[in-house]
Protein backbone atom coordinates (compact mmCIF):
# COMPACT_ATOMS: atom_id res chain seq x y z
CA UNK A 1 0.00 0.00 0.00
CA UNK A 2 2.66 2.50 1.06
CA UNK A 3 4.95 1.35 -1.74
CA UNK A 4 2.22 1.96 -4.31
CA UNK A 5 1.63 5.49 -3.00
CA UNK A 6 5.36 6.24 -3.12
CA UNK A 7 5.68 4.79 -6.64
CA UNK A 8 2.68 6.72 -7.89
CA UNK A 9 3.99 10.01 -6.49
CA UNK A 10 7.70 9.49 -7.12
CA UNK A 11 8.09 12.56 -9.33
CA UNK A 12 6.40 14.81 -6.79
CA UNK A 13 8.54 13.37 -3.97
CA UNK A 14 11.80 13.79 -5.93
CA UNK A 15 10.81 17.32 -6.96
CA UNK A 16 9.89 18.26 -3.37
CA UNK A 17 13.13 16.77 -1.97
CA UNK A 18 15.25 18.63 -4.51
CA UNK A 19 13.50 21.93 -3.75
CA UNK A 20 13.97 21.37 -0.02
CA UNK A 21 17.69 20.60 -0.42
CA UNK A 22 18.16 23.67 -2.67
CA UNK A 23 16.35 25.86 -0.13
CA UNK A 24 18.52 24.43 2.67
CA UNK A 25 21.68 25.16 0.65
CA UNK A 26 20.60 28.75 -0.08
CA UNK A 27 19.73 29.40 3.56
CA UNK A 28 23.05 27.90 4.70
CA UNK A 29 24.97 30.20 2.31
CA UNK A 30 22.93 33.19 3.47
CA UNK A 31 23.58 32.31 7.11
CA UNK A 32 27.34 31.99 6.52
CA UNK A 33 27.30 35.36 4.75
CA UNK A 34 25.36 36.88 7.64
CA UNK A 35 27.64 35.42 10.30
CA UNK A 36 30.92 36.33 8.61
CA UNK A 37 29.96 39.84 7.58
CA UNK A 38 27.88 40.80 10.59
CA UNK A 39 29.35 38.67 13.37
CA UNK A 40 29.45 41.47 15.98
CA UNK A 41 25.78 42.39 15.44
CA UNK A 42 24.74 38.73 15.60
CA UNK A 43 26.54 38.28 18.93
CA UNK A 44 24.98 41.46 20.35
CA UNK A 45 21.54 40.31 19.19
CA UNK A 46 22.02 36.85 20.72
CA UNK A 47 23.10 38.38 24.04
CA UNK A 48 20.09 40.73 23.94
CA UNK A 49 17.74 37.77 23.34
CA UNK A 50 19.29 35.81 26.22
CA UNK A 51 18.95 38.73 28.64
CA UNK A 52 15.39 39.43 27.46
CA UNK A 53 14.37 35.80 28.05
CA UNK A 54 16.12 35.85 31.45
CA UNK A 55 14.32 39.09 32.38
CA UNK A 56 10.92 37.71 31.43
CA UNK A 57 11.57 34.50 33.39
CA UNK A 58 12.76 36.45 36.43
CA UNK A 59 9.80 38.84 36.32
CA UNK A 60 7.34 35.93 36.14
CA UNK A 61 9.13 34.15 38.97
CA UNK A 62 9.23 37.20 41.26
CA UNK A 63 5.72 38.47 40.55
CA UNK A 64 4.01 35.10 41.09
CA UNK A 65 2.00 35.28 44.30
CA UNK A 66 3.01 32.82 46.97
CA UNK A 67 -0.32 31.11 47.64
CA UNK A 68 -0.35 28.25 50.07
CA UNK A 69 -3.43 26.07 50.14
CA UNK A 70 -4.39 24.86 53.58
CA UNK A 71 -6.86 22.03 53.89
CA UNK A 72 -8.83 22.05 57.12
CA UNK A 73 -10.86 19.02 58.03
CA UNK A 74 -13.71 19.59 60.42
CA UNK A 75 -16.15 17.22 61.96
CA UNK A 76 -19.65 18.31 61.03
CA UNK A 77 -22.39 17.55 63.50
CA UNK A 78 -25.72 17.14 61.77
CA UNK A 79 -28.79 17.04 63.95
CA UNK A 80 -31.84 15.20 62.72
CA UNK A 81 -34.56 17.59 61.60
CA UNK A 82 -37.18 16.11 63.88
CA UNK A 83 -35.12 16.96 67.02
CA UNK A 84 -34.26 20.48 65.87
CA UNK A 85 -35.59 23.49 67.76
CA UNK A 86 -35.26 26.95 66.24
CA UNK A 87 -33.32 29.36 68.43
CA UNK A 88 -35.87 32.19 68.56
CA UNK A 89 -33.54 34.40 70.60
CA UNK A 90 -30.81 34.30 67.92
CA UNK A 91 -33.41 34.73 65.18
CA UNK A 92 -34.72 37.92 66.81
CA UNK A 93 -31.19 39.10 67.53
CA UNK A 94 -30.17 38.72 63.88
CA UNK A 95 -33.33 40.43 62.62
CA UNK A 96 -33.81 37.85 59.89
CA UNK A 97 -37.23 37.57 58.24
CA UNK A 98 -39.04 34.26 57.75
CA UNK A 99 -38.41 34.41 54.01
CA UNK A 100 -34.69 34.97 54.53
CA UNK A 101 -34.69 32.01 56.93
CA UNK A 102 -36.39 29.91 54.22
CA UNK A 103 -33.72 30.94 51.73
CA UNK A 104 -31.02 30.06 54.26
CA UNK A 105 -32.55 26.60 54.83
CA UNK A 106 -32.64 25.94 51.08
CA UNK A 107 -29.02 27.13 50.82
CA UNK A 108 -28.08 24.59 53.46
CA UNK A 109 -29.72 21.87 51.35
CA UNK A 110 -27.20 22.71 48.62
CA UNK A 111 -29.55 24.33 46.14
CA UNK A 112 -28.35 26.99 43.72
CA UNK A 113 -29.93 30.44 43.58
CA UNK A 114 -31.87 29.45 40.46
CA UNK A 115 -33.22 26.30 42.13
CA UNK A 116 -34.21 28.27 45.24
CA UNK A 117 -36.00 30.84 43.06
CA UNK A 118 -37.93 28.10 41.26
CA UNK A 119 -38.88 26.39 44.51
CA UNK A 120 -40.11 29.61 46.17
CA UNK A 121 -41.74 30.94 42.98
CA UNK A 122 -39.80 34.23 42.97
CA UNK A 123 -37.28 35.79 40.63
CA UNK A 124 -33.57 35.11 40.72
CA UNK A 125 -32.87 38.73 41.66
CA UNK A 126 -35.14 38.39 44.71
CA UNK A 127 -33.13 35.37 45.87
CA UNK A 128 -29.88 37.25 45.33
CA UNK A 129 -31.23 40.12 47.44
CA UNK A 130 -32.36 37.75 50.21
CA UNK A 131 -28.96 36.00 50.11
CA UNK A 132 -27.05 39.25 50.44
CA UNK A 133 -29.29 40.29 53.35
CA UNK A 134 -28.65 36.93 55.05
CA UNK A 135 -24.88 37.38 54.59
CA UNK A 136 -25.14 40.89 56.01
CA UNK A 137 -27.21 39.86 59.03
CA UNK A 138 -24.98 36.88 59.82
CA UNK A 139 -21.84 38.96 59.14
CA UNK A 140 -20.37 36.50 56.62
CA UNK A 141 -19.13 36.71 53.05
CA UNK A 142 -19.92 33.31 51.53
CA UNK A 143 -22.77 30.84 51.37
CA UNK A 144 -20.82 28.12 53.18
CA UNK A 145 -19.93 30.51 56.00
CA UNK A 146 -23.57 31.53 56.33
CA UNK A 147 -24.75 27.92 56.57
CA UNK A 148 -22.03 27.04 59.08
CA UNK A 149 -22.76 30.05 61.29
CA UNK A 150 -26.55 29.49 61.11
CA UNK A 151 -26.07 25.87 62.20
CA UNK A 152 -23.77 26.96 65.02
CA UNK A 153 -26.24 29.48 66.44
CA UNK A 154 -29.25 27.19 65.93
CA UNK A 155 -31.12 28.86 63.07
CA UNK A 156 -31.12 25.79 60.80
CA UNK A 157 -30.70 22.05 61.46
Amino acid sequence: MVVQVLYRNKYAIVYGASLASLLFLLKWVELRFLIFDHAFEVYIGAIALIFTAFGIWLALKLSRPKIETVIIEKEIRVLPKENFELNEKELNKSGMSKRELEVLELMSDGLSNQEIAERLFVSLNTIKTHSSKVYEKLDVKRRTQAVEKARKIGLIP
